[in-house]
């Protein structure tokens, strides 16, 4: 990625004076090296010398054909918003000293309808940071968070910066990110800038570019079926939740769920920097992800091996309990099914479009009477694509309370990261309930009933039909009447917890039929 970016079709790109040892400006600016090109703006991005003051500067070089009023036009209002820009000054912005235009009194070279000068920012190209692999989440919440804060002073002074580009940005020898290049585009405006942060934190997570017109040689981020890009924790396990979320949300621009301010970022790079400072993380052990749901945070390492031998003996006693409880339950569930008495055995019997009741014909001709009944299949919803611990929804409805889905462990409540997650199940058929019985130990946690006409509906055109707060234990939710629907979706809108500790477990989900 460092081999050298291409110019793309525009007119400067044959320019003679616009190579190595090049000089433009009246002779001022002595071409040094090319850090890349936004072909977006049609602009090339420049360190150069200025032989009036002896010093580097950065340049961002507008490029296209003088005659066509359209590229004049456009190179003249990103000069202006530069000009207008000058006044800003922040150690995440490399500070404008000079805007070049041609009515400013100078030459200007064929093929150059502008130039922005600024400062030189020392250090390193961000794409050559990354061409080893993606950062730790650490240490890209550290290098991210200057160039959020700038971003953030900037809107707060009706500044946009343009920092949507990863070859616009440099890495200074302290570690922080900076907009090297100013220079925003005409039609950009201040949700370009969190969209910007939003792609430089997943391309510091993935090593992958998540906007249209990347540079050349930058993996494009992947996207789903639904056209929305995969989440950075899909393609790296051990980013952080929030972290990847907010990587994501930052992307969308739907109203539901959508990162819109640099400051809603911040908050979440604040909170991440805590905790990196406050632990380590290291590699988890690997293994089945199903146990332990995420990575390993410890502030020591084992001793000689012993940490893992000890990992292993309990790996293999939690293994024989599991099995010795299997057994058990099967044992009951025989007993259950060959007494004559259900109320002897383990629980009802739950089958789908049967009674429960003994003797019932095997081609049920009666409406079928209200019990419990087993959905099709559960998943987990989430609007912003990134759901919790999707492969344990089953746990929910698998009729033992012991095992158990949860959501994330949340830094901030909802809805500063999503405005909710639940759980939607399906049934083969529409049916209506009476009841919907929850088994948690998340007392405190709000949720709400509502249905939809598939699993997949958008939440705004789901329905309401109840709400309830959740009791540690057994929470029975009474339903209205309503329309009968195959989908039946639990909503929680607040989670279990305060602080920086929000999150929620469902032990089990029963469903009473209606009469």
């Amino acid at each position: 990625m460092s081999s050298g970016p291409k110019l793309g079709n525009n007119p400067g790109a044959n320019n003679a004076s616009l190579v190595p040892g090049g000089v433009i400006g009246d002779g001022r600016y002595r071409l040094l090296a090319q850090s890349g090109s936004d072909d977006r703006g049609a602009a090339q991005l420049w360190r150069a010398r200025d032989g009036q003051l002896n010093r580097d500067v950065a340049l961002t070089i507008l490029v296209g054909d003088l005659s066509d009023m359209q590229a004049a036009g456009r190179a003249r209002r990103t000069t202006e918003r530069a000009m207008h820009a000058s006044s800003f000054t922040h150690p995440g912005v490399s500070r404008v000293i000079d805007v070049l235009t041609p009515g400013s009194g100078l030459r200007m070279e064929e093929g150059v309808l502008g130039v922005v000068v600024a400062e030189w920012t020392q250090g390193t190209d961000l794409l050559d940071l990354i061409t080893e692999g993606p950062l730790p989440a650490g240490a890209a919440t550290k290098l991210l968070e200057p160039l959020g804060a700038a971003i953030e002073g900037a809107h707060h002074a009706g500044l946009v910066l343009g920092a949507d580009h990863p070859q616009r940005i440099r890495v200074t020898p302290d570690g922080r990110l900076r907009l090297a290049f100013p220079g925003a585009r005409p039609e950009a405006i201040a949700r370009d800038d969190v969209k910007g942060l939003g792609a430089i934190l997943y391309l510091l997570l993935t090593g992958r570019w998540a906007l249209p017109g990347g540079p050349a040689g930058v993996p494009v981020a992947p996207t789903g079926p639904d056209g929305a890009v995969v989440a950075p924790k899909a393609l790296q396990p051990y980013v952080p939740h929030e972290l990847s979320s907010v990587a994501v949300r930052s992307l969308e621009d739907t109203s539901v769920g959508g990162i819109r301010t640099s400051a809603a970022i911040l908050q979440v790079l604040d909170q991440i920097a805590d905790e990196e400072a406050a632990t380590a993380l290291i590699e988890p052990v690997t293994g089945d992800e199903d146990d332990d749901g995420g990575a390993v945070w410890t502030t020591q390492k084992p001793a000689s091996g012993r940490g893992h031998r000890r990992k292993l003996l309990i790996a293999v006693a939690v293994l024989a309990i599991a099995t010795l409880s299997v057994i058990a339950w099967l044992g009951i569930q025989i007993v259950s099914f060959f007494s004559d008495d259900p109320s002897k055995g383990g629980g009802p019997t739950v089958v789908i479009g049967q009674s429960a009741s003994p003797g019932a014909s095997e081609t049920p001709t009666a409406p079928v009477p209200a019990g419990p009944i087993q959905p099709g299949s559960v998943g987990v919803y989430d609007v912003t694509n990134n759901p919790d611990n999707a492969n344990r929804a089953n746990r929910a409805v698998d009729s033992n309370p012991d095992t158990a889905w949860n959501t994330d462990n949340y830094f901030q409540p909802f809805p500063t990261l999503k405005p909710g997650i639940g759980l939607m199940a399906s049934f083969a058929e529409p049916v209506k309930l009476a009841s919907l019985t929850v088994t948690s130990k998340s007392a405190g946690t709000i949720v709400e009933i509502r249905v939809a006409a598939s699993d997949d509906a958008p939440i705004e055109e789901t329905k309401v039909i109840a709400t309830a707060t959740l009791s540690a234990g057994q929470t029975q939710i009474q339903l209205p009447d309503y329309e009968a629907s195959a989908h039946v979706l639990l909503w929680i809108t607040k989670l279990a917890g305060s602080g920086k500790d929000n999150q929620t477990e469902i032990g089990e989900l029963v469903y009473t039929r209606a009469q």
